[in-house]
């Protein structure tokens, strides 16, 4: 029974191929073989399971009842065209079942066997349903999982039919109707595939209108769509191109158009479509994040299930892509085979050349579109990564604990966006290469196996080999690969804290000991970078010479196995060993690459796993007038670490704080004052108690803060502009006049960290940003101790006293004469407060707080002398009323006429190369070291390796026969499919080729030409926005890391002000901005590889010529600009100049003339200097005063030549400063700058990073400057570099120490010239009491210039000089410029000894 059913079926038990062949046995040769019974059976059940499914999809649709407003549907042309040419396959199917069944009845008068037009009726009708079920699903129903399923199905099915019915034909030579059928069915599977997976297209112009039931709408992101919509209006094309404009790239020619027209520039560049947007990248993130922290109770989340689930359905649609370009490319070597057959004869009809040539070409522009959409697709979802770990890292940083951040330095934060993020963004990229190669090797050796039998198994078994010994080094790699990344941090760490603190490193002369140890870091990366490159040389040598050995190996085995050798058997051989070459080949690359990716992902992990601030939400709102505190805290312990075993920074605090009152924080320095604050804040991360604080905060840092951009971003810091209460704020911060004489007002750009203000500048900006938030609790942290006098005590009436009436206050200051005015004083001692009342019972109650006070007195007292002999000077000040410091009537400077903004902007945006460069920065790369002969070399190799292989292919087909067409094909084929990274190899891969095809195949050159220019006009066209694309890039990406750095920096601000959403929202448009350019970029690349590629098919040529006339690529080429703008910026003067040497013991008197002394900072910027003529007498005390912004850090630094003089000239002991070398200079000065700064390491290396002086005298310097018992209670002591020493930028040591430490410096120094730069603004009185005491003792055969606000450090100076808006206005000893009614010094005095006085004492009391 069963048997005569199967022979009804089809006529045979085993196989029913016509024309009485042979059958095949085995049951997958039988599945492949489109005339056996068991591969019609097999077709057969698919078609029914896919009928079924269809009709299923049909039934679910027709029962749904849609109910949908007026919708206007935007159908694209890829239904259309699918539903016409999968509809006209479905009809022809059938007809010819149906022709067949009549040829059948009219020749044999039966219809049996019935397998073969079962087939084609089957085929016929499920074509047809699923013709109808996808198009359905693009009118007015949601999309369906089911749909899509059935669409892979389809391709997969079809894509078995076309590989089985064209084997076939290939093989037999024939090609039937149905062949044809099954091949086409291929394209219109993928056209079912496209339909499936594209989203509705129609506008809906109802309320109500509904979404696609597939897209779930990320958090906050529906109710902005229709505005992002409205306002980028130059989103790019890409995001409503249709289906052939995204396969074509033809969305891009606007932009490459406007490129080639104009230099293009960043507004050019339109923006991302919404999927690939920081913003919803980074919100897949998190939604996905939840979903993993509620799946998992106790493990962390693992970030590589969450990048899995959320880009799995791109990978799949990019890993069918590589699907298709394997199975391609794999039918190479059977074209080939075809055509030599063709060549000896042995063709099956009369025109199958012609057939061969068709298809042949087909098949290379398939593979083409294939690969150029594998790696487009693969190269957005890498981009959509790194947009989202960029923003993960950032958002991370603005919560890092104090903790994390000595773990994880700002240097480190950068590199894991500029670095890592990146090499994990390349990783999609190269993943399907992991399964691609296997499978492509697997064809490859079903091919080789039909060519030399088991000869195959010797090839198999060298591959293996040739894998197996790549492993110690792919694992040595890997090593290598972690050790270079740990040096690259260091040395990154340094260059960071160099760069960040280079005014420091010159004032001391440091440079050269820094650049050493850069150099000497950079030589330790440089070490693991030569060992990782030998390891990747080594696997490149192993994988470039398996072409050779097996192929070597397997004709010995054939001669052995005396297995015959022709030409059809070597040349496929040949070319399935060259076709698995490549990916082959690429084995090290794919290694390297999921190594870093590997590194760089554990290295996020970490940073993104590292400890965070504990609970922030310590604001409450204040409902009413219902609280009783604005500020509130009752904590045992407040500690920066959270071992338990260290000694908390604060204990037993205990503060109520009620609205509106005004609350001074005094005490020594390291006494816990800025922690209280910071504990304020929520910062401190262990705080056993409670910490409230109700309403808005502002704050102000003790170390200024400042955001590139103007002052006026800097002041508004995201609030809207009010006029009115700008212009109040500017006049109560004292700005108006310094935002006047500023080139372009408060539109000035202001460089990194303030660079162009001077610090009181810099201080009064943060007071503003602060006073413009109008918040209701005010934390300043000592904002006044960098401005003078005057200015300090303006703000103080207008700021504090004024403005912040009715706020709540808490200042940290180490000025007594303003403690008075404040309801409360916290007098703080070793991390506790030891005192708490007013300004009168305090003096009357605390011997501690007397002790302070009269350390003010006695550091003004000295000065009794010198103010009773000035007749007529002496004043006696009071207090006018509790809260308000009495202002003191002076005679102000005349009022100069504004000053209009113009010129340029005093910092420039980074340049960028524009236009074409040429070779230029090749050259430029090949000029350093000895890339010339390196170069050379590889040219000469590189042509020895091709000849040899020409020779080796000439003399096989010249041996065995002389089959011209085979030559051609072979060299079309294998040479031009050879691709190399670099742009030489591939030239001289092409013309030899073009050399080889011009003799063997003189018309040839006829196709040459044409190609070749085609190809040089799609370049140009190519290449003018290309360049332009990656240039920007590189700014863009610059960008994104300064900010980054600069956040950082600013989070204690940031995190202050409640700003950190506006932060983070801003970073994400600099991501934005950033990937834009690279999806574009790379986007541009695909559009110029498939058109040539496209072209080269046409002609019959290879795909590699795609690589061929490309320059070396516009991202090392725009890399090479950036490196060599960089290098070529103009540098300082030579650090010696050995003509002009001092002596040794220079300078041995210290004295300094100045002569006409004027200085600008740049060509068409004002003079900050004008004209300044004076005489340093040598071991004289000069005092230089001036109220802030006059120019006297200026002077400064003219003298240590940090800017050059524009005219006159500085003379030291008879030596031109600009006539030596700066290092000779600089070394031989000494200086407490006005920041202090240190540098991550130990004690030691902070006070001697030369190394010069002995551990004695160190500790010595440590007791002179009050740090001995500091550094003694710490536990990594002197000489530790472990992280309890010195964290970097000193975070972990205070304002005030770090002052000391610079101090320090100094002393062990002791250079015949000191200058005090505002050295001890940020200490208090009694300390700075005993640091003046200190200079003057170790110090007093020395020439010292001292600049202070602090008017009794300059009481006692020889001679007193006073600068005003950049002009020297007096020189002179202090008593006689006291004498002088009109002297500013004396307006200074006046204004200190008013402000000084306001504790109720009088001139007559000291």
């Amino acid at each position: 029974m069963g048997e005569g059913i199967w022979f009804m079926f089809c006529s045979n038990f085993n196989c029913s191929k016509e024309g009485g062949k042979t059958c095949i046995s085995g049951l997958i040769s039988s599945i492949l073989d489109p005339y056996s019974c068991i591969n019609h059976v097999f077709i057969i059940s698919t078609d029914i399971l896919l009928l079924f499914v269809a009709m299923l999809i049909i039934y679910k649709y027709s029962t749904n009842k849609i109910t949908t407003p007026f919708q206007s549907p935007h159908f694209s042309s890829v239904p259309i065209l699918s539903a016409i040419f999968n509809a006209t396959l479905s009809i022809v199917y059938v007809a010819f079942g149906i022709w067949t069944i009549y040829q059948k009845l009219h020749t044999d008068q039966t219809v049996l066997p019935l397998d073969r037009w079962l087939v084609l009726l089957f085929q016929g009708f499920t074509w047809l349903l699923l013709t109808i079920s996808v198009y359905l699903k693009k009118l007015n129903l949601p999309c369906s999982t089911t749909v899509k399923s059935c669409s892979i199905l389809a391709l997969l099915y079809a894509g078995f039919l076309c590989i089985s019915s064209g084997q076939e034909a290939i093989a037999e030579r024939t090609a039937s109707v149905d062949t044809v059928l099954d091949v086409l069915s291929f394209s219109g599977s993928i056209l079912f595939l496209a339909c499936a997976f594209k989203g509705r297209s129609f506008k809906d112009t109802g309320p109500d209108s509904d979404f696609d039931a597939c897209y779930a709408p990320l958090q906050g992101e529906g109710h902005v769509s229709t505005d992002e919509i409205s306002f980028n209006h130059n989103t790019t094309p890409f995001e409503k191109a249709g289906i052939l404009s995204k396969i074509s790239f033809w969305w891009l020619n606007p932009l490459l158009k406007t490129g080639k027209e104009k230099i293009l520039e960043n507004q050019d560049i339109p923006t991302l479509q919404q999927p690939c947007r920081a913003q919803t990248c980074y919100s897949k993130y998190m939604d996905q994040l939840s979903q993993e922290k509620q799946g998992r109770s106790s493990d962390s989340p693992s970030m590589l299930s969450i990048i899995i689930h959320s880009h799995w359905k791109a990978m799949l649609i990019s890993g069918i892509l590589a699907l298709i370009k394997v199975l391609t490319l794999s039918t190479g070597p059977l074209f080939l085979r075809a055509f030599i057959e063709v060549v000896q004869g042995k063709e099956a009809f009369k025109y199958e050349a012609y057939v061969l040539t068709v298809a042949l070409l087909i098949t290379k522009c398939l593979e083409s579109l294939s690969e150029r959409q594998w790696f487009f697709q693969t190269r957005v979802v890498g981009l959509q990564l790194r947009s989202m770990l960029s923003a993960a890292i950032y958002q991370k940083q603005l919560q890092l604990s104090n903790a994390a951040k000595t773990t994880h330095s700002p240097g480190e934060i950068v590199s894991y966006v500029t670095v890592d993020a990146y090499r994990i963004g390349e990783f999609p990229y190269w993943f399907h290469q992991i399964w691609s190669t296997g499978f492509q090797l697997c064809l490859a050796l079903f091919i080789v196996y039909s060519s030399v039998g088991l000869a195959t198994i010797a090839a198999l078994f060298t591959v293996i080999l040739t894998v197996i010994a790549s492993y110690p080094l792919t694992k040595s790699q890997l090593e290598c690969h972690n050790k270079l990344m740990f040096a690259q941090d260091k040395r990154l760490q340094a260059i960071t804290e160099a760069l960040g603190n280079m005014k420091v490193l010159k004032l001391h002369a440091w440079e050269t000991h820094f650049k050493n140890v850069i150099e000497s870091l950079r030589k330790d990366e440089f070490k693991w970078i030569s060992g990782l490159l030998s390891h990747r040389g080594y696997n490149l040598v192993l994988y470039w010479s398996s072409p050779i050995i097996v192929p070597t190996v397997t004709f010995w085995t054939c001669y052995l196995l005396e297995i015959p050798l022709n030409a059809s058997n070597i040349f496929t051989f040949l070319a399935s060993i060259r076709i698995v070459q490549e990916p082959v080949r690429l084995i090290p690359d794919v290694v390297q690459v999921f190594i870093e990716a590997k590194v760089s992902l554990n290295r996020i992990l970490k940073f993104l796993e590292a400890p965070e601030l504990g609970c922030r939400k310590l604001q409450q709102e204040c409902i009413g007038k219902n609280c009783e505190h604005s500020i509130f805290i009752q904590s045992d312990e407040i500690s920066w670490n959270l071992n338990p075993t260290s000694t908390p920074t604060l204990r037993n605090i205990d503060l109520a704080v009620k609205s509106g009152e005004k609350i001074a924080i005094c005490g020594e320095v390291g006494s816990g004052k800025s922690t209280l604050l910071a504990a304020v804040l929520g910062e401190v991360p262990k705080v056993n108690g409670i910490v409230q604080a109700y309403g808005k905060i502002a704050y102000v840092s003790q170390t200024a803060w400042i955001q590139t951009g103007s002052i006026q971003e800097n002041i508004l810091f995201g609030s809207e502009m009010d006029p009115v209460r700008y212009e109040q704020v500017l006049e109560r911060c004292c700005l108006v006049k310094d935002v006047q004489m500023l080139p372009f007002g408060d539109l000035t750009e202001i460089g990194e960290k303030g660079v162009n203000l001077s610090g009181g500048q810099k201080q009064r900006v943060q007071l503003a940003r602060a006073l413009y938030q109008d918040a209701d609790i005010y934390l300043l942290d000592d904002p006044f101790s960098a401005v003078d006098a005057k200015t300090a005590t303006s703000l103080f009436n207008e700021y504090v006293m004024s403005a912040l009436s009715d706020k709540t206050v808490l200042l940290v200051s180490h000025q007594v004469d303003f403690l008075p005015a404040f309801d409360s004083i916290l007098l703080m001692s070793a991390g506790e407060i030891i005192e708490a009342a007013t300004y009168e019972q305090l003096l009357a109650s605390s011997p501690n707080f007397r002790d302070l006070v009269n350390a003010h007195k006695n550091t003004i007292g000295s000065e009794m002398d010198i103010m009773d002999s000035c007749k007529g000077r002496a004043v006696t000040m009071s207090m006018t009323s509790k809260g308000v410091i009495q202002k003191v009537d002076v005679k102000e400077e005349e009022e100069e006429e504004e000053i209009v903004p113009c010129g340029e902007q005093l910092i420039k945006k980074e340049e960028r190369e524009t236009g074409d460069t040429g070779f230029k920065p090749y050259m430029q790369y090949l000029r350093h070291d000895k890339s010339f002969l390196y170069f050379t070399l590889a040219i000469l190799f590189h042509i020895t390796f091709i000849v040899g292989q020409f020779i080796q292919y000439y003399w096989l087909a010249a041996e065995i026969q002389n089959y011209k067409v085979s030559s051609d094909l072979s060299i079309i084929d294998l040479e031009m499919g050879f691709r190399l990274s670099f742009t030489l190899g591939t030239t001289m891969n092409t013309y030899f080729s073009f050399i080889v095809l011009a003799v063997l195949a003189w018309p040839v050159a006829f196709v040459i030409i044409p190609m070749v220019y085609i190809t040089i006009l799609l370049q140009r066209h190519y290449h003018a926005s290309a360049k332009e694309l990656m240039r920007i890039n590189g700014t863009t990406k610059s960008s994104v890391a300064s900010h980054l750095a600069e956040s950082v920096a600013g989070a204690m601000t940031i995190r202050a002000f409640g700003e950190g959403d506006r932060f983070f929202s801003k970073n994400m448009n600099l991501i934005d901005a950033n990937a834009s350019t690279d999806f574009h970029t790379f986007s541009a690349n695909e559009w110029l590889i498939q058109r040539l590629e496209i072209l080269c098919a046409l002609l019959l040529s290879s795909s590699a010529l795609a690589m061929t006339l490309i320059p070396l690529g516009a991202s090392a080429s725009a890399s090479v600009e950036r490196l060599e703008q960089y290098m070529h910026i103009p540098s300082e003067a030579p650090e010696v100049i050995e003509g002009n040497r001092p002596p040794h013991d220079w300078p041995s008197a210290g004295k300094v003339e100045i002569y006409n002394l004027k200085v600008r900072y740049r060509p068409n910027a004002p003079l900050v200097l004008q004209g300044i003529n004076c005489t340093f007498e040598a071991a004289s005390k000069i005092g230089i005063v001036g109220r802030t912004g006059s120019g006297k850090t200026t002077f400064i630094g003219v003298l240590f030549r940090l800017v050059e003089p524009t005219n006159g000239k500085i003379i030291i002991d008879n030596f031109n400063i600009c006539t030596i070398g700066i290092h000779d200079l600089r070394s031989r000065l000494g200086i407490i700058p006005q920041d202090p700064t240190l540098f991550g390491g130990s004690v030691r290396y902070n006070l001697d990073p030369l190394e010069q002086y002995s551990d004695d005298e160190i500790w010595e310097v440590l007791g002179k400057c009050k740090l001995r018992e500091a550094v003694q209670g710490k536990e990594a002591g002197l000489n530790s570099f472990e992280e309890g020493a010195v964290a970097q930028d000193g975070s972990n040591w205070s304002v005030g120490q770090r002052q000391l430490f610079c101090l320090g410096r100094a002393l062990l120094k002791r250079s015949k010239i000191l200058v005090l730069d505002e050295a001890t603004a940020s200490i208090d009185n009694a300390t700075d009491s005993i640091i003046q005491k200190t200079i003057r003792t170790e110090f007093k055969d020395c020439t010292v210039i001292i600049v202070a606000h602090r008017i009794p450090t300059v009481m006692d100076c020889n001679m007193v000089l006073g600068i005003s808006d950049g002009k020297l206005v007096e020189y002179d000893e202090p008593m006689k410029l006291m004498n002088n009614k009109g002297s500013l010094f004396g307006q200074l005095v006046q204004e200190y000894w008013s402000r000084s006085t306001n504790n109720g004492a009088t001139l007559e009391d000291w």
